[in-house]
């Protein structure tokens, strides 16, 4: 594993991270329904993937990222898409940005039904919750965080191309119905789920890549969604109140616990590099507070660490459901995952982000 990487070497790693998350093949028998391992499925990791890449190309106008994403679609698409559901709809954020950009009437026409979908038939909790129904699994009653990331972004998405604030309010309803049932109140952090059926939290899990889908989502959700400044700045504090419970629980390495609050529970790549991507750049948009800065440097350099010298990026934990046991949170199985990668990759661009920063004021004080 590496000891430091210079700011130089991003783009080198920025490649290598690509080149293996379109290589990952899983090294065990995968238990779940469409496999999660490869890019050559369509769930929410390969969609998390998508999203990383087209981010990536969106920064450097790199023509080559947007055909192999192109590619990618049109021949998952001749294949056969999945039934619909939360997980399943991750790959639609991007299909949505290359609608736009191609000019692709299929594509948008398959964006307007799956949105449709979310709209009028995905099934609802109390309060119009989005349920957290996945592939043979409906999650009665249940909401999780994983949520927003996975579907809420396309939502918001779809109604800056159609014009149509009916998709914004209902982002927003998502996100108010989600922090009012998943926050702690007592830390600020936000717990894997919550059931309406019974009413409550399950293990009361603390769950680090949870959370990190609302540290790593909001920032981008404020790109995607012209909200009402009040809606923001709501979103804004409980931000700013979950970062500050991560910079009290950060490990020594940079990393976070896969249970937050649970020193023995292993640390975890994937929920770090989230968190790094997303308090790095809230500081860079004024979002949050510069003091906060160290803490996503922190963490950068914990996951530099975590990444070897082919690309691969270690330490990431499975694909995780709702329990209602913390043992079953620690003992999730860790392997290289395109999550994983993709995380890295955006912290990567991040992190580039903040040198070229770094650059620019200090030629401007030469000056």
């Amino acid at each position: 594993m590496k000891k430091s990487v210079a700011f130089e070497h991003y783009a080198d790693i920025i490649t290598k991270l690509i080149y293996q998350m379109k290589h990952l093949k899983p090294t065990f028998q995968e238990s779940v329904a469409i496999g999660i391992v490869s890019m050559d499925n369509w769930e929410w990791p390969q969609g998390v993937g998508l999203f990383a890449l087209y981010s990536y190309y969106r920064d450097t106008g790199n023509l080559a990222i947007r055909d192999d994403l192109i590619q990618w679609f049109d021949k998952r698409i001749a294949e056969g898409l999945p039934e619909k559901n939360v997980n399943t709809m991750c790959p639609m954020l991007t299909l949505s940005y290359l609608a736009e950009e191609t000019g692709s009437a299929h594509y948008m026409d398959l964006c307007k039904e799956w949105v449709t979908y979310v709209m009028e038939e995905m099934p609802r909790t109390d309060e119009g919750g989005l349920q957290h129904i996945v592939t043979r699994n409906r999650n009665e009653g249940q909401i999780w965080d994983d949520t927003l990331y996975m579907t809420v972004l396309f939502v918001a998405r779809m109604g800056v191309l159609l014009q149509d604030d009916t998709y914004f309010q209902e982002s927003i309803r998502q996100f108010f119905v989600h922090l009012k049932y998943l926050t702690d109140v007592k830390t600020g952090l936000f717990y894997h789920g919550w059931t309406f059926i019974g009413c409550h939290h399950y293990a009361e899990a603390l769950w680090a890549r949870g959370n990190s889908w609302y540290t790593a989502g909001l920032v981008d959700y404020l790109d995607i969604a012209p909200l009402p400044t009040g809606v923001s700045q709501f979103l804004l504090t409980s931000l700013e109140r979950q970062v500050r419970a991560l910079s009290r629980l950060q490990h020594e390495s940079g990393l976070w616990h896969t249970l937050l609050d649970k020193p023995d529970s292993y640390l975890e790549t994937s929920a770090s590099a989230a968190f790094a991507y997303g308090i790095l750049k809230a500081v860079r948009k004024g979002f949050l507070a510069e003091a906060y800065r160290a803490v996503g440097l922190k963490a950068l350099e914990g996951v530099l660490h975590k990444i070897d010298e082919a690309g691969i990026v270690h330490g990431v934990s499975y694909g995780t459901g709702l329990k209602g046991d913390l043992d079953y949170y620690r003992n999730i199985k860790q392997c290289p995952m395109p999550y994983g990668q993709s995380m890295a990759l955006l912290l990567m661009v991040e992190a580039s982000k903040l040198e070229d920063d770094r650059v620019t004021k200090s030629k401007m004080t030469l000056s």
